[in-house]
């Protein structure tokens, strides 16, 4: 791809089946942005996101223990082996947990300008990424937006290995990948531009998204 855009473009192309299905798209950030803005442009469907936060193990940052989602009822998924090989307390997770969410609201105020959540109840819900790798993150985000009632829950990437597009091919309603290819070093690798987005970048994005989506008439 030549850049998130262009790959958003290629993404909304495969997706317009949906644009009469009342969708909403959610990107997640900060990637995710661009890829979803191009997708809610064409599908003409408001844009938010859901945001992912992992916890890491106490003294191994890197090591999940834990993640949670953003939403009206945040979702707490908690990897219970590694929870157990390490003997993580309760309090341990409730604090770290009681942080992220907290982080997690920082960056929809400076993102968002504190536009409240877009309603998912009886909507068919697309999650949009720039790529995605393990599927981890993905498979938490799927678990949340569940809760919140949707019509139906889909995946879509630009690229996304051949392993991980299945297990979300069987987690999601349906799934929507333009490639599964293999090897599969990195998703930077599939982009010619894969530049870090800046928070101004990424509150521009959304705020037109949303300006747009409402010019065209959409339902809240």
């Amino acid at each position: 791809f030549k850049d998130r855009r262009d790959a958003g473009r290629r993404l909304a192309a495969s997706l317009l089946h949906f644009r009469d299905r009342r969708p909403v798209v959610l990107a997640l950030p900060r990637g995710g942005v661009p890829v979803g803005y191009e997708v809610a442009l064409t599908l003409q469907a408001p844009l938010d996101l859901v945001m992912v936060r992992k916890i890491g193990a106490p003294g191994q940052p890197e090591l999940a223990v834990a993640a949670v989602v953003d939403g009206g009822a945040p979702e707490l998924v908690v990897n219970e082996s590694v929870r157990e090989l390490l003997n993580v307390s309760d309090a341990y997770i409730e604090a770290e947990e009681a942080r992220e969410l907290a982080e997690i609201e920082r960056r929809r105020a400076l993102w968002l300008r504190n536009r409240p959540p877009v309603a998912l109840a009886g909507r068919s819900v697309i999650i949009v990424d720039d790529g995605i790798a393990t599927g981890a993150t993905t498979r938490v985000a799927i678990k949340a937006v569940r809760r919140a009632g949707p019509a139906r829950v889909l995946v879509a990437a630009p690229v996304a290995p051949p392993e991980t597009a299945e297990i979300l091919r069987s987690e999601a309603d349906e799934a929507v990948f333009l490639g599964t290819p293999e090897p599969f070093y990195g998703i930077s690798m599939f982009y010619e531009a894969f530049p870090q987005l800046s928070d101004e970048e990424v509150a521009a994005l959304l705020e037109q998204a949303d300006a747009e989506y409402h010019e065209t008439g959409g339902p809240a």
